[in-house]
């Protein structure tokens, strides 16, 4: 992966020690078990995102302008679990400097290690799934750090908000919070389900988003895309509303498996990413970062 300034920004926006956000890539995609690409993901979205436009209508704002830090990316591959443990550390270190950290994977088993960091660094922490799947495996194929794992520890050490889902194995019912989960075909028919699910959540949430969340009919470059998902704006509007009533921490994006004929999945992924920051830094309490903002 060349280095570049997160899409194409100006290098006095691109420096660490000015930056309020950390991007940093993971192009891992050791355990996925169908359709192989995750690890070409973070690539094309970054390649999408130097040809989006930088100013967002929505919230009037160029996010960018708060600073955007590319970080290496995470290249360790060896095993699954040197690789969690590789971005645990590395999310951390971020974390530490006082960034507003985020990821862009890869399979979703990067997220047992961006969690667990985010779990260390921000009190009672709970954890935003937008997922088709469950992900609730303790173990599978001989390890925990394995892709349908990806959320079991966060289920186990912090609270776990499911949304989207609409793909499991029965083995994954008993670590299930069914009054947690909210389930595909129930928010279709259910006009309370935002308000009920960020009631639920603690002050401190950390978002994953799992893109085959996203029903394929609008991305269906993912691994394994299932019928019946959320489409772009009910997400937004959700994601929106969540930023306004809650600290979120960091989050990551997953699951990007690029298909070199459409670039569509590609460029969703994209705007998806600097919406998120756009409405981080328009309706979130922002006085733990860096305050000498520029507008």
């Amino acid at each position: 992966m060349n280095k570049k300034n997160y899409a194409g920004i100006p290098e006095k926006y691109a420096r660490l020690d000015d930056a309020k956000v950390v991007l940093i890539p993971v192009p891992y995609d050791g355990t996925s078990t169908w359709q192989k690409g995750a690890d070409k993901g973070p690539e094309a979205f970054l390649h999408a995102s130097e040809n989006m436009e930088l100013y967002d209508i929505e919230t009037q704002s160029e996010p960018y302008k708060k600073g955007i830090y590319l970080a290496p990316p995470v290249t360790e591959n060896s095993s699954p679990e040197k690789m969690v443990d590789t971005v645990h550390k590395t999310a951390k270190n971020y974390i530490k400097q006082n960034k507003f950290v985020t990821l862009f994977g890869g399979e979703h088993s990067i997220s047992i290690g961006s969690i667990r960091a985010f779990n260390e660094s921000f009190d009672d922490l709970t954890v935003l799934q937008i997922d088709a799947h469950a992900d609730l495996r303790e173990e599978y194929e001989g390890s925990k750090c394995n892709h349908a794992c990806a959320v079991y520890e966060a289920s186990q050490n912090t609270k776990l908000i499911q949304v989207g889902i609409r793909s499991m194995d029965i083995s994954e019912v008993d670590n299930m919070l069914e009054e947690q989960t909210y389930f595909a075909h129930n928010i279709v028919q259910e006009d309370d389900w935002i308000d009920d699910s960020i009631s639920q959540m603690t002050e401190n949430v950390f978002i994953t988003i799992d893109l085959d969340a996203f029903d394929p009919s609008i991305l269906p470059s993912t691994g394994t895309p299932e019928p019946g998902g959320l489409l772009w704006y009910e997400t937004l509007d959700y994601l929106k509303e969540v930023f306004k009533k809650k600290n979120v921490v960091g989050f990551d994006i997953v699951e990007l498996c690029p298909n070199p004929q459409d670039k569509s999945s590609d460029f969703l992924a994209a705007k998806l990413y600097y919406k998120m920051l756009a409405y981080k830094f328009k309706y979130t309490n922002t006085k733990n970062l860096n305050d000498d903002d520029e507008a």
